[in-house]
């Protein structure tokens, strides 16, 4: 079994053998509000600029004076601003003064500031997540062999689309070219075959920075950095064209904004550039397979990461109120989100990680439990949760496939695989597994409600995903490898529980009006 390193688990894939994932900070405090003319002037005692090149958001309350006022402070405190969302009242900042969050929290107008990770800013270095299980020939000959007149080559390997009844939504509808479905991940390879014909260049970009980048190409994936947002992409909206496999919604338009850096880092101000671009180029739904680094829960109470929880929260909400539906991972550690406490060893997991006991009520897994968005849980080719999959009583939304070793819930033939088969970079298919393969195929169906309900709102839409969703009661006991161990417990009734939420997201009933 491959393990993916720390510093990479934040994407929440589980390449070939099911690797798992599972991470600090607390400090309460309020920071009190000196007048702006208190504020760091260009005359006053010099500040300090020869730290480590750090990254802040700073969240500003008021309006567009406030915000100006605001970056003449940042300027005076040795900070210079990358750029600023003032739709939603967050600016990115780079700075090596090492007081400068300290200094900016007493700046009048500035609701919260801080770092967005715990390692300076430096050039970065590539590693590999692990290789993903590929689409053997042999494999790809049997499928097209026994594929129908109306199926792509490889869709009867592709259990998964049968489980949510897409195969049959497909009859009716394939979604609207006017629906478009941004992936935020680590960018998408849109001369794939499958995904070339359904991308949408205008949607796309790479905010790595913070700041987005529209050249040509820059959304996709270089040729050492992870596959995994191509992958998210072809279950979302691979073509229906007689080539490779079928995505769930595979008349939409899909989009790639590229927020992962060269090192497979998510962090606030790339996430915070994502939702911003997707908001304001008219994207309908979003999805979200990863967590926000450095840190897997996110504490309000900390000052830095209280910070990055607010903006965060902003760039969703803004997003939403634009007309996107927000769909997330729930995330691979098997974790009960609705507990009191939950130990993490992970955090930071950008320099050194140190065990805490977190309130996940006060340290959210974001973005996945930042309120609105939609969060998947995932299901195996038996209709069971996951093993990996985390959990939780009024945090889980809705269920989806994402995959299970195939040794613990095996696909019916002729699919052979347990995992997830979608599209790699290249032209090229293979198998991942976890909520990451489980977020995209709700995006889809969310795409598909939106299709056939174009002028619904993301509440309406959000409201049709969770009614339509197929009651799937707990699984109890719960011993997904049969050693005779309960390995979680589900609370919830049929309709609405911890490991399935609402129910099996549905496309057929997506596609009726």
């Amino acid at each position: 079994m491959a393990h993916l390193r720390s510093g990479r688990a934040r994407i929440l894939a589980l390449p070939a053998g099911l690797a798992l994932t599972a991470s600090l900070g607390l400090l309460p405090a309020a920071a009190s509000a000196a007048p702006l003319d208190e504020a760091p002037t260009a005359g006053a005692a010099a500040v300090a600029t020869n730290g480590p090149k750090m990254s802040y958001v700073v969240n500003v309350t008021g309006g567009h004076s406030t915000a100006k006022a605001v970056k003449k402070a940042i300027a005076a405190a040795g900070g210079s601003v990358v750029i600023a969302y003032d739709q939603i009242g967050v600016i990115v900042v780079h700075s090596q003064n090492p007081d400068f969050a300290k200094t900016i929290r007493q700046v009048r107008g500035v609701k919260s500031a801080g770092a967005t990770r715990t390692a300076p800013l430096a050039a970065q270095t590539t590693t590999d997540i692990g290789a993903e299980q590929p689409l053997s020939a042999k494999e790809a000959r049997a499928a097209a062999d026994r594929a129908d007149a109306d199926q792509d080559p490889f869709e009867p390997l592709q259990w998964d689309l049968s489980a949510i009844k897409a195969d049959k939504a497909h009859e009716k509808s394939l979604g609207s070219k006017k629906v478009t479905v941004a992936v935020l991940d680590t960018g998408v390879d849109d001369t794939h075959p499958d995904l070339a014909p359904n991308f949408d260049r205008a949607a796309s970009a790479n905010c790595v920075t913070g700041a987005p980048d529209t050249t040509d190409g820059s959304w996709r994936p270089g040729p050492t950095e992870s596959d995994h947002g191509t992958h998210v992409a072809g279950t979302i909206a691979a073509a229906k064209n007689g080539v490779g496999i079928t995505g769930v919604a595979p008349g939409v338009k899909v989009s790639g904004i590229k927020v992962s850096n060269p090192d497979g880092f998510f962090y606030t101000e790339s996430v915070v550039c994502g939702f911003i671009w997707a908001a304001e180029h008219g994207v309908e739904v979003t999805n979200n397979s990863y967590y926000v680094d450095p840190w897997l829960y996110t504490c309000k109470n900390d000052l830095d990461q209280g910070a990055l929880v607010e903006a965060l929260q902003r760039a969703t909400r803004y997003a939403e109120r634009k007309g996107a539906v927000n769909v997330a991972a729930a995330g691979n550690a098997r974790t009960d989100l609705a507990a009191d406490e939950i130990v993490d060893k992970t955090s930071p997991n950008d320099t050194t990680p140190v065990e805490r006991v977190v309130d996940p009520e006060v340290c959210p897994d974001v973005p996945t439990m930042l309120d609105g968005v939609v969060t998947v849980s995932a299901t195996g080719a038996k209709g069971l949760k996951s093993s990996y999959s985390n959990y939780g009583l009024g945090v889980v939304d809705i269920a989806a496939p994402g995959g299970d070793s195939t040794a613990f819930q095996p696909p019916e033939a002729p699919a052979t695989n347990g995992l997830i088969l979608s599209t790699l970079p290249g032209g090229k298919y293979g198998y991942k597994a976890g909520t990451s393969m489980a977020s995209p195929h709700v995006a889809g169906v969310a795409a598909l409600i939106k299709s056939t309900r174009p002028y619904a709102s993301p509440a309406a839409v959000k409201a049709l995903l969770y009614k339509q969703a197929d009651d799937t009661a707990c699984t109890d006991p719960y011993d997904i490898n049969g050693d005779g161990t309960v390995d979680a417990v589900c609370e919830g009734g049929k309709r609405d529980n911890g490991f399935y939420g609402k129910g099996m997201t549905d496309a057929l009933d997506a596609v009726r009006r």
